[in-house]
């Protein structure tokens, strides 16, 4: 059985392969390449932007943030984000792409390039193709980023234009019918524009009955060196997604978590379906006034579609006309909705950089503002069980295909949407006091408004979030820090509705004090981190216990939940020797609802002192690959742990351990890597929904194979 407490003796942060390529043009306009790197360095990287927004060594940075480079994507053959969970500390996966972050449930705080703007919001699932890297920011985030829950936050940094000249050919073949293709290019245009040219399609069955999916994506791009001073980088990104017999659901289970059914299980029909399709354009300006101040400045548009038809399990039929209708009967009823949901959003951020020394100071002045804007078109239609025509479903003898929707009576639910604005302006210093002490102080204001445009009810609201933290260096190679932050996440206008007469609800705040120890080892090739943290969730919205439904004006919902998410998590990234590396993490968590009400169903708890769902106290990931230079290759193995959690209803969600492992061979021009995913086919629940639906199966062994060729 694999031992979380062994591996939370020695772990740490960050990132991979680090090659960074810098342009410098002389006034000749004669182009030159300066090189810099770090052998062997294949998943550590030793600086992000995603703490301060502008480059800082992660050993300086006071909070515990990780980067998943591009050669581990490439090593663990991750097609999509949720292979990419088990590298993260304190992240478990709940359902989709959706998250448990540090105790809570987040699948919104998603942002690409450092702006909002997720092409895959909605159930769709993020893929890896146009991602050079993943950053994850553990803790509240809004004093930076704006409103979101206090757990963490994501950043996928995107491929861009490079005067590198680069082409590159993938094959990809696997069980499940798992086959694809991708192309990607970049290369110069002339001495002041470089290019990027890129396609991948991928199609694979599902384990899950009735179940597929095909995604495709086209990217392009251009980089235009404007003047020595000026650059600006553009991309236009197409996607599309075809998921077929989703939205999936989980399988039913025991309250004990033992799978009632094969996990094959899915109630949706093989004619159900879940299409999205994206178009994202970004421009990124990047000007230097001088060699102490800068601007940098994004806009993000998006175009996003999604068109999903399902059927949803609702509840038991007392078939054997007992009385009572419960798993005995072995049949579920049935719903059908069928939705349309279209997002245009755009983003704009712009952050000045000034920089100044004071004696023995150096400020680094931020100072920023962002404004995103979501305009949704919303329709939503369904038929409930037998009286409209959808057939019942037996979950042990399955009988598809007795239910039509052409013959559904469909009922136009009449939505229509929201109107979305988020505005928010900061400002950040960090202060360099000699080379021991860093000091961040930061500031936010935020301001939101919704407009449901169903029933014509919006409201506004505005929060202050502010970052107070110290790091301390006693020598160059370790430092200590403590951190405070908060969140600010505002309520949405359906919730506000259900309150309208007695005042606005408040915004759910969260505030974390973090404390933390960084070290590298042998000449900067390792680094770990240690961090131990408390969050309390304030203002949580959850039902009135005195609301009796009977339209007598008491309002249905209150601010009257608290949860508290106290833990430590320890990573450890880089090359314990020239031909080893490793990436390693454990977290504790304790996520338990301080203030509530029992059997509140909003914030998936179940009163004072209880479990927060999906929020399991233990959890491990492994990743460690061992080259063998002589033949060209290298052998990798991986192990993830997650261990007890409950689902919203209670019932127990199985602690397991699942183990990959990957071959990669070079020859020449060609790499050929197999990777085996759940190498013991363990099954397993990543995580627990509710009792009707069950929980949500792990993905039993899958064997990838991949043929990349740079020409």
């Amino acid at each position: 059985m694999f031992n979380p407490n062994y591996l939370a003796l020695s772990i740490a942060v960050s990132l991979s392969a680090f090659s960074q390529m810098t342009l410098a043009k002389q006034s000749d306009k004669i182009e030159t390449i300066e090189v810099t790197g770090r052998a062997q360095q294949f998943y550590l990287e030793t600086e992000s932007k995603i703490g301060t927004k502008t480059n800082l060594d992660l050993i300086k940075l006071p909070q515990s943030a990780q980067v998943l480079t591009e050669q581990l994507i490439i090593d663990q053959a991750a097609r999509d984000i949720t292979d990419l969970y088990r590298s993260i500390a304190g992240v478990s996966e709940y359902s989709y792409s959706g998250v448990t972050f540090r105790g809570f449930r987040d699948d919104a705080n998603v942002f690409y390039d450092g702006v909002r703007g997720d092409p895959y919001s909605g159930f769709g699932v993020p893929q890896l193709f146009n991602v050079e890297r993943v950053e994850v920011l553990k803790g509240p985030a809004s004093a930076l980023y704006g409103g979101g829950e206090p757990g963490g936050m994501i950043n996928y940094v995107t491929k861009k234009p490079s005067y590198l000249e680069k082409r590159e050919l993938k094959l990809t073949l696997g069980n499940y019918n798992t086959r694809g293709a991708s192309l990607d290019m970049t290369g110069g245009l002339s001495d002041t524009m470089a290019y990027r040219l890129g396609g991948f399609y991928e199609e694979q069955d599902s384990f899950r009955n009735n179940a597929d999916s095909k995604n495709t994506e086209l990217t392009g791009g251009l980089l235009f060196d404007l003047s020595d001073s000026t650059t600006l980088t553009t991309s236009i990104d197409y996607i599309k997604q075809d998921l077929g017999g989703n939205r999936l659901r989980g399988v039913p289970v025991d309250d004990n978590g033992n799978f009632l059914v094969d996990p094959s299980y899915n109630a949706n029909e093989s004619f159900d379906y879940q299409d999205m399709e994206a178009l994202v354009l970004q421009a990124e300006l990047n000007h230097s006034f001088s060699d102490d101040f800068s601007v940098s400045s994004t806009v993000r548009y998006l175009d996003n579609e999604r068109d999903q038809a399902y059927h949803e399990s609702q509840n038991w039929v007392d078939v054997n006309g007992d009385g009572v209708a419960n798993i005995d009967d072995e049949t579920i009823r049935r719903e059908y909705r069928k939705q349309f949901r279209a997002n245009e959003e755009i983003s704009l951020t712009t952050d000045f950089v000034y920089n100044v020394e004071q004696g023995n100071l150096e400020h680094q002045f931020l100072f920023g503002g962002d404004y995103h804007v979501v305009e949704t078109q919303y329709d939503y239609l369904r038929a409930r069980y037998e009286a409209d025509g959808v057939a019942n479903l037996n979950i042990y003898t399955l009988n598809y295909g007795e239910t039509d929707p052409s013959t559904y009576n469909l009922t136009d639910l009449d939505r229509d949407g929201v109107d979305t604005d988020r505005f928010g302006v900061y400002a950040q210093d960090v202060i360099s006091i000699g080379e021991q002490w860093t000091v961040i102080a930061g500031l936010r204001y935020d301001y939101f408004k919704e407009l449901n445009k169903e029933t014509g009810f919006s409201y506004s609201d505005n929060g202050v979030t502010p970052r107070v933290a110290v790091t301390y260096q006693p020598i160059e190679n370790t430092s200590v820090y403590i951190n405070y932050s908060e969140s600010f996440n505002p309520t949405s206008s359906g919730d506000q509705e259900d309150v309208v007469g007695e005042g606005n609800l408040d915004p759910e705040t969260g505030k974390q004090t973090e404390l933390g120890m960084k070290n590298r080892w042998f000449d900067g090739k390792i680094m770990s981190t240690f961090a131990v943290y408390q969050i309390n969730k304030e203002n949580v919205v959850m039902s009135n216990p005195d609301d009796t439904g009977a339209g007598d004006g008491i309002a249905a919902l209150l601010n009257i939940g608290e949860v508290e998410s106290r833990g430590f998590e320890t990573t450890l990234v880089g090359d314990l020797s020239e031909h080893w590396t490793i990436t390693a993490n454990y977290a504790y968590n304790d996520t338990q609802v301080v203030d509530g009400v029992t059997g509140d169903t909003l914030s998936d708890t179940f009163g004072d002192g209880s479990r927060f769902a999906n929020a399991p106290r233990h959890q491990a990931g492994l990743w460690s690959r061992f080259g063998l230079d002589s033949i060209n290759s290298s052998i990798a193995f991986g192990a993830n742990y997650v261990s007890e959690q409950v689902s919203s209803d209670g019932q127990k969600v199985k602690p397991f351990t699942v183990f990959d492992m990957s071959w990669t061979s070079r020859f020449d021009d060609v790499l050929l890597s197999v990777n085996i995913n759940n190498l013991f086919d363990k099954e397993y629940a990543v995580s627990g929904f509710s009792q009707r639906n069950g929980h949500f199966p792990g993905s039993p062994r899958e064997i990838v194979g991949q043929i990349t060729y740079k020409f």
